[in-house]
């Protein structure tokens, strides 16, 4: 059952998704007063100023009444050389641009009560239109027609969105101190059971008994990964039910996660158990409070997870606790099943991210559209995609498979609501499996520098820099294991390649055969690899 547990929570930890923001500012005013809302547009087809002095001024023509898909019954004399805003629906966003550009009309505002979307068109039609045009709120217009009356004189301007921000920094903290700590976390167990100090304080215990789930077969590795596939599949048609399973079982996994790490630290600071016995079983009151303590968190998270303002705090700390337990428990005895692995999932990555848009009715993918819930289609655009809520509605449920951290300089935040750049737990705990393949290979070499757990580190590190390097030089959000899987094999394979004991390395350890009282494989500084007299 544990098993399975972890298998449904690892095949939906790959479904992080980035987009470009397109929003803009609409700015009200009458002389004496001022109002700004959130608008969207499409920077590619209508490109605003990016300071409001720099900014045109026209009178707003109001004629929400229509949809403006014809010229009917509309005087040209009203909207020339003014603002016009009319209501979404009945025909495409570059036809109304036409219409109202036939009219004379210097900007187009559509009023949508649905989810504010990028506008876009057929490519042909692009170069016809030469207004602007931006999507708002209705609700906006109405709050507008209140505080502003009929005289309302308009301007549209999109201040620069930076690309680098603070929290890209943040991001990339949270992914290297996590990994680092679970690599080094699993060495750490494994010197522990070769000097004989258990869970259980017995030197012969071996890796099943101790709660950890192991890997050693190349079999065994394809059947996880078709179970990955799978499990994606069965969210991607049945998200509305599942995503409820998934929000449960992470809680529970989440708080058992931290309670893991928290007890680690208490162990490794000395504090005292303390226990008491009710009815023959031993208690221990540090357990009960850190029980009580991580079940709390996780429940707060499970009531408050829709609050963006602050809940990110709870979901990144349970996220790594979640991800530094994974990477401690979960062991593969080798470097070949690291390789086979690592390349089945990096596939997996890019195949649900690239290839699947070509089988789905709405041409999302199926990663995206798992990762973003079912209203990640709305109505298909061409390039990046932003939507931004109409009105008021009760948040749709998210998988919380990745780390959020909010956009320190996202100028339209409070306008449009919360921007947030988000890595998947894959992309830490999948290349985080070798690190700590790595760092316990340091243990059986007795390699006192931690040769290949500090070089697997540090090519993780690069290959996230290169990752949120090609995410900003494109603009688009990336398969980071596109990039992480390579770095971090090649580097371990070149490092194991340099120091001549690839075949140590690639062999790994059974533990079928050898319990944890063996001697490490081989000491630093040996060239040969016998163990007990045999040949690796």
């Amino acid at each position: 059952m544990e098993r399975a547990v972890r298998i449904i929570i690892l095949s939906v930890i790959f479904l992080a998704s980035q987009i470009n923001c397109q929003e803009a500012i609409l700015h009200i005013s009458n002389g004496s007063t001022d109002r700004e809302y959130c608008i969207v547009h499409n920077h590619s087809w209508t490109p605003l100023s990016e300071t409001l002095d720099a900014a045109l001024q026209y009178p707003l023509v109001n004629m929400t009444s229509t949809v403006l898909c014809n010229a009917t019954g509309v005087s040209p004399d009203v909207v020339k050389g003014k603002a016009l805003v009319v209501m979404r629906g009945d025909c495409g966003f570059s036809q109304k641009a036409l219409v109202a550009q036939s009219l004379g009309a210097t900007t187009l505002l559509i009023a949508s009560s649905k989810s504010l979307i990028t506008p876009s068109a057929n490519d042909s039609e692009y170069a016809k239109i030469h207004i602007p045009l931006a999507l708002m709120r209705y609700r906006d217009l109405l709050e507008a027609q209140q505080v502003f009356g009929e005289g309302m004189q308009v301007k549209l301007y999109a201040p620069p969105h930076s690309k680098i921000d603070a929290s890209i920094a943040v991001m990339l903290l949270i992914a290297i101190v996590t990994v680092a700590l679970g690599g080094y976390w699993s060495g750490a167990g494994e010197r522990d059971r070769l000097n004989g100090v258990g869970p259980r304080g017995g030197g012969g215990e071996s890796k099943a008994d101790s709660g950890e789930l192991f890997l050693y077969s190349p079999l065994k590795v394809v059947f996880f990964v078709a179970l990955m596939c799978g499990m994606l599949v069965l969210m991607y048609f049945f998200y509305n039910v599942l995503v409820y399973v998934i929000i449960g079982i992470f809680c529970l996994a989440s708080a058992s996660a931290l309670f893991s790490c928290l007890d680690a630290v208490m162990e490794k600071l000395g504090c005292g158990t303390g226990s008491f016995s009710i009815r023959n079983f031993n208690l221990s009151v540090r357990s009960l409070i850190l029980a009580a303590v991580c079940i709390s968190i996780a429940v707060v998270w499970g009531v408050y997870r829709n609050e963006d303002r602050w809940i990110w705090i709870l979901q990144d700390l349970l996220g790594i606790a979640f991800c530094l337990n994974f990477m401690k428990t979960i062991s593969l005895s080798n470097f070949k099943i690291c390789v086979i692995l690592l390349s089945l999932l990096l596939v997996y990555d890019v195949f649900f991210v690239f290839i699947t848009p070509f089988f789905t009715k709405n041409g999302v993918s199926i990663m995206v559209q798992v990762a973003l819930g079912p209203d990640a289609s709305g109505e298909k655009t061409q390039g990046n995609m932003v939507e931004v809520p109409a009105e008021p509605q009760a948040p749709s449920e998210k998988l919380p498979v990745v780390m959020r951290v909010p956009r320190f300089s996202a100028w339209a935040q409070n306008l449009c609501g919360m921007q947030f750049s988000i890595l998947g737990y894959g992309d830490i705990i999948v290349p985080g499996l070798l690190v700590a393949y790595c760092s316990r290979f340091d243990v059986w070499i007795n390699s006192s520098k931690k040769i290949y757990f500090v070089s697997c580190c540090i090519a993780y590190l690069l290959g996230m820099i290169v990752t949120f390097a090609v995410m900003l030089l494109s603009g688009m959000g990336q398969p980071a294991l596109l990039y992480l899987v390579p770095f971090t094999l090649i580097t371990s394979a070149v490092v194991a390649g340099c120091r001549g004991e690839m075949r140590q390395f690639w062999a790994g350890t059974t533990y079928e055969v050898l319990d944890s009282s063996r001697e490490p494989l081989m000491p630093e500084g040996r060239t040969d690899c016998s163990v007990g007299g045999e040949r690796c």
